[in-house]
């Protein structure tokens, strides 16, 4: 299991105009959710929270959130950007419970070089990213690795046939495809009978021939 440290501070105004004053220092608003407590308002610090997502996945990392000393594991569970600047305007953060599970979306990694690479020149395609998958995210794996080693040009490899880890169940469709290894592109030769240009014709210069006698300049 991932997890992260982050600091949080309680927040008790509200509105357009506290969110762009928490901005002007360094902050964003945020709040903290769950079956076990209120809706809280709280304000994080800006820099810290951008390095955290530099470390760690948004989605499937365990947040340990400290607010007034107590200390939550959460989630992730929504990132709310400004759409040109990016920067980031609010972000809600989901508590957990021991034992209730949650569904998340899991990275997947791709390990090893496919025979139809290493062999005949193939081209490895990852289709899926990531899985859905409900889990205890206290025992949520940061990513799963998925064998590629053996998937020969034409093949693929699926959902069901990735080894997931104890305790997480796939949600996806296991004839889904993750992976498949391609064939190269084949070169394209001429036709028979088909006379290759090897490079652009010289252009022919077309001018009138002079007349005999005739200067090449006027004379002053």
């Amino acid at each position: 299991m991932a997890t992260e440290q982050l600091v949080a501070t309680p927040r008790t105004t509200s509105g357009k105009g506290a969110a762009r004053s928490l901005r002007r220092d360094g902050q964003f608003p945020a709040v903290i959710y769950g079956h076990s407590r209120e809706a809280q308002p709280l304000s994080v610090n800006s820099r810290e929270f951008s390095r955290l997502l530099e470390r760690a996945g948004s989605e499937n990392t365990v947040i340990e959130l400290s607010v007034d000393g107590r200390t939550s594991h959460t989630l992730i569970r929504e990132i709310q950007r400004h759409p040109v600047k990016r920067n980031v305007l609010h972000v809600d953060f989901q508590e957990l419970v021991a034992g209730e599970q949650v569904i998340v979306h899991i990275p997947i990694v791709l390990q090893g070089i496919p025979a139809g690479v290493r062999l005949s020149g193939g081209i490895l395609n990852q289709v899926m990213q990531e899985l859905e998958c409900r889990v205890d995210p206290l025992n949520m794996p940061g990513h799963i690795d998925v064998d590629v080693t053996n998937v020969t040009i034409g093949h693929s490899l699926h959902v069901s046939d990735i080894v997931i880890p104890p305790g997480v169940e796939v949600l996806e469709d296991p004839e889904s495809t993750v992976a498949v290894v391609a064939a190269p592109k084949a070169e394209v030769t001429p036709a028979e009978g088909v006379e290759v240009v090897e490079g652009p014709a010289e252009p022919e210069l077309i001018r009138k021939p002079k007349d005999e006698g005739e200067e090449e300049g006027e004379e002053g």
